[in-house]
């Protein structure tokens, strides 16, 4: 589960800071492999990465965001990403 929490952990910092372990694609789709990936840290919060670029930057967030975003995105107010023009 996760990185060990005595390193410093920020929003941006590159990912291969994180470790290359613990990443996982939950949203993999038909688009050649480039997808989210995410991973659980050991205080909670959760990294996210584009994985066609492991060493970009990791976007960091608490679980309370994760938590509205996931149950926004399922009552369907994330659809307006998907829509075009």
């Amino acid at each position: 589960m996760g990185r060990d929490t005595t390193q410093h952990i920020y929003n941006g910092m590159p990912s291969r800071e994180l470790g290359s372990e613990g990443w996982h694609k939950p949203w993999s789709g038909p688009n050649g492999g480039n997808c989210l990936e995410a991973m659980k840290l050991g205080d909670g919060r959760i990294a996210l990465r584009q994985s066609n670029d492991p060493d970009g930057p990791a976007l960091i967030y608490d679980p309370a965001e994760i938590d509205i975003f996931i149950r926004g995105a399922k009552r369907g107010e994330a659809d307006f990403l998907l829509t075009h023009g």
